[in-house]
C-alpha cells in the first residue's frame, strides 16, 4: 500500500492550465524524501473515504464544468467539510477555488451555487485578469514569496473579515484585483487563482502539503532536498515581476 494517497477530483472535469503538474510534483517530491504516493482519481459517482486519503486536489474547469461538480459535490459536503475542519490537506485551483464560497454569478447574473464553506462569493466578468503574480504569505511561521501565473474572470470577494486569504498581492491582481487579498488559507487547506503550476515553482508550498500529510500519519520528515532549480525558476519570474 502507499505511504501516501493524494485524491484528484474530478480530472475530466477540471482540468485546465496543466495543474495535474501539481500532482506530479508532490509525487516527485514525496519519492525524493523516501515515500511512495499514489495518485487516486476521483469521478462523479463515487464514494470517497476521507479517511483514507492524505490530501484532496482539485484544478480549474469551465462554469459548466464547475455546475456539474458542484451538484456532485454538494450531495457529500458535510463529509468534505468535517474533513477540512479535520485537517486534510486539500489544494483547490481557480474554479475548485470558487465552489468552496456561498455563490458563483455567471455572466448571465445565474447563480451557479456554492458549498458555502467559507463566507465569501465570486462574480463573473468579461474582462479577465490574467498575468504573472506574486504574493507574499507566510506558512509555519515562516514568510515566503510565491509565484504563479493567474487567468480568471471570477471576481471572489470576502464577506467575512475573519476568513483569512492564502496571501498578499505585491504584483498582479489576486481574488478580484481590487483588495490585494489573494485565495484562501484554512487549516491544511489552501485555494487559489495561482496557475502555473503552483507547486514546482514554489517548493516551500509543496512542503508544507507534503509536512502536513506526514504530521497526520506521525511522521518526521527531516530531509532537505536541494531545491536549487526549482528556487531558480522561482526567482526567474520573480525577476521578471519585478524587475531590478
Amino acid at each position: 500500500m502507499a505511504d501516501f494517497i493524494i485524491a484528484h477530483m474530478y480530472p475530466d472535469l477540471m482540468n485546465l492550465y496543466s495543474d495535474r503538474g501539481n500532482l506530479i510534483c508532490l509525487e516527485k517530491r514525496l519519492n525524493w524524501y523516501g515515500y511512495s504516493c499514489e495518485i487516486k482519481l476521483v469521478s462523479p459517482g463515487d464514494n470517497s473515504d476521507y479517511k483514507n486519503i492524505d490530501m484532496l486536489f482539485m484544478g480549474s474547469g469551465s462554469e459548466r464544468e464547475q455546475g456539474l461538480v458542484y451538484q456532485e459535490l454538494i450531495k457529500k459536503a458535510d463529509q468534505l467539510k468535517a474533513a477540512i475542519d479535520d485537517g486534510l490537506p486539500a489544494l483547490f485551483i481557480a474554479g475548485a477555488y470558487q465552489l468552496l464560497g456561498n455563490s458563483y454569478i455567471d455572466s448571465d447574473g445565474t447563480n451557479l451555487g456554492g458549498l458555502s464553506f467559507f463566507d465569501f462569493y465570486t462574480r463573473s466578468s468579461k474582462e479577465r485578469l490574467t498575468g504573472n503574480i506574486l504574493i507574499n504569505t507566510v506558512l509555519n511561521e515562516q514568510e515566503l514569496s510565491v509565484v504563479g501565473f493567474e487567468n480568471h474572470g471570477g471576481r471572489t470577494y470576502f464577506e467575512d473579515s475573519k476568513v483569512k486569504p492564502f496571501g498578499t498581492v505585491i504584483s498582479g491582481y489576486g481574488n478580484n484585483g481590487e483588495d490585494k487579498t489573494e485565495g484562501i488559507f484554512y487549516n491544511n487547506l489552501i485555494g487559489t487563482y495561482l496557475h502555473g503550476p503552483l507547486l514546482p515553482k514554489n517548493p516551500s508550498v509543496a512542503d508544507f502539503f507534503i509536512n502536513a500529510m506526514a504530521l497526520r500519519k506521525g511522521i518526521e520528515i527531516t530531509t532537505k532536498l536541494n531545491d536549487d532549480i526549482e528556487n531558480y525558476a522561482h526567482e526567474q519570474i520573480k525577476d521578471k515581476i519585478l524587475p531590478s
